[in-house]
């Protein structure tokens, strides 16, 4: 989808579901990363995330846009534009426009591993630690015996 398409597409949408002209700019914005589009106060401007119709189609977009001229019309009338305010709750519910955006990306769930095992001399409790101990300064936590780092090819 074109930025010509998109402009088409919220005018559409402003003049059926709001009743009202949008006469300011729409366009697509790459950079925007986790957030599906964004209202600019001072230009009057919409930008929309691309991400949005490629990965959850015309209806999730068309949900942005309608949450986004929630936040342009109400500030062009003076009225309580901003998230929290309850003229913008107000009208999110009355045109049925989305409060959040679907997920755009995927965060990496990174597992570490534990790098270090240590087992007690003692009572053989096993620790798994990120961060290498000196074993000369701490104890095992159950029984104060001393603490030997195994090695990873034992473990395996």
């Amino acid at each position: 989808m074109t930025d010509e398409k998109l402009y088409e597409l919220v005018c559409n949408v402003s003049k059926e579901i709001f009743g009202k002209d949008f006469l300011h700019r729409a366009f697509f914005n790459k950079r925007l990363r986790s957030t599906g589009g964004r209202y600019m106060l001072r230009t009057h401007d919409i930008e929309v995330n691309p991400l949005v119709f490629e990965k959850h189609g015309i209806e999730e977009l068309v949900g942005v846009i309608k949450h986004e001229l929630c936040h342009y019309h109400l500030h062009i009338e003076g009225k309580g534009y901003k998230h929290r305010d309850a003229d913008f709750r107000e009208l999110l519910k009355r045109t049925n426009s989305p409060r959040f955006c679907s997920t755009l990306i995927e965060r990496n769930k990174q597992v570490r591993a534990a790098k270090y095992t240590y087992q007690c001399v003692k009572c053989s409790l096993l620790y798994n630690r990120k961060i290498r101990l000196n074993t000369k300064k701490f104890r095992c936590g159950k029984c104060l015996g001393e603490l030997f780092l195994i090695p990873l090819e034992k473990l395996k």
